[in-house]
């Protein structure tokens, strides 16, 4: 057409795509050497130098501030705490204010889930590691200093020497250690009648609470209620101021089989020595329960219970029990 606009003459010009194109395919060896280094794009492992730059300056920023946040909140919790004292003390605390017993010496660290005192007994046997591992629990309370020092709180102590503001008691070693119950006489081992330490767990800031002469217990074994209303050389004080403690046969069987058991010094400890504020060098009181003639080749099952107005027993949970077997040859 004549006159027309020229540009209706021309055809614009096609527009190319970039579509993605398929990488060369390396295998091998050649396909790895080119993943550590690209020469065409300069690349290292996957990325050029300005990549793993930005991406490396990234995690450093990013992990700084995560590591600054979580030591500042470590901070911050730790000013909740106390070196002396926990933050939640008996029933707001997870242990409760109910103590559980405990007994020594236990197996070894090879069967540190068993509750099974087995040895055998005389020249040939075997006892000698028991013995060994009560006498290291003991080195502690053999440590005690005899007199104390002019500025010491840890006194000797007594119903009629009570501990004054910030002292607490001691357990003297040569009234708990007597008798049989000695390293000179193997704590009754080689001639298989052990003694056996029973003692109540900590418990900070626990206090207990005595039963009165008239408040004794109807489950409370009869031999301990007779030591308690028939001994003459215990005064009233002493009568109405200590946790008691018993040890018996579960069953009827091991009822028979256990045979007499001594307490040494007594079949209590003192309420003076509580509470316990974890103090330096404080060692829960304890007693020896030394079992005179137990059966031996029999399995016997022992349970062992504090006596106090606030100590309640549930045999599932351990709490003011405790439970082991013996098993002497």
């Amino acid at each position: 057409m004549a006159g027309g606009d020229k540009s209706n003459d021309t055809k614009a010009a096609p527009q190319q795509y970039q579509f993605a194109v398929k990488p060369e395919e390396l295998s091998g060896w050649e396909g790895f050497k080119k993943f550590l280094y690209n020469g065409d794009t300069s690349e290292f492992l996957g990325r050029t130098g300005s990549s793993w730059f930005k991406i490396g300056l990234f995690y450093i920023v990013y992990y700084t501030f995560l590591t600054g946040f979580f030591i500042g909140m470590l901070l911050i919790f730790y000013q909740t705490l106390d070196d002396k004292e926990p933050k939640w003390q008996n029933s707001n605390g997870i242990i409760g204010s109910n103590p559980g017993v405990g007994y020594r010496p236990k197996p070894s660290m090879d069967s540190v889930e068993s509750t099974l005192v087995s040895f055998r007994h005389g020249e040939l046997g075997n006892w000698k590691p028991w013995v060994e591992r009560l006498d290291d629990f003991l080195k502690g309370y053999k440590a005690v200093d005899k007199k104390p020092k002019p500025d010491a709180n840890h006194v000797e102590c007594s119903f009629d020497n009570q501990p004054g503001p910030g002292q607490y008691c001691k357990v003297l070693a040569e009234e708990l250690m007597t008798g049989p119950c000695t390293l000179e006489n193997h704590y009754g081992y080689d001639k298989g009648k052990p003694c056996v330490i029973i003692k109540l767990n900590k418990i900070y800031g626990w206090n207990p609470e005595p039963y009165k002469i008239d408040e004794l217990p109807d489950d409370m074994p009869e031999s301990l209620k007779t030591y308690i209303n028939e001994t003459e050389d215990l005064k009233q004080e002493q009568k109405e101021g200590m946790v008691w403690f018993s040890c018996e046969g579960e069953n009827p069987a091991d009822k028979e089989h256990i045979g007499h058991i001594d307490y040494l010094p007594k079949p209590g400890v003192p309420k003076f020595h509580y509470p316990y504020t974890n103090q330096d060098g404080y060692h829960s009181p304890a007693v020896f329960a030394h079992f005179t003639n137990p059966k031996h080749g029999v399995l016997i099952s022992i349970t062992c219970k504090a006596w106090a107005k606030n100590i309640e027993h549930d045999y599932m949970e351990r709490r003011g029990t405790a439970h082991f077997e013996l098993l002497i040859d």
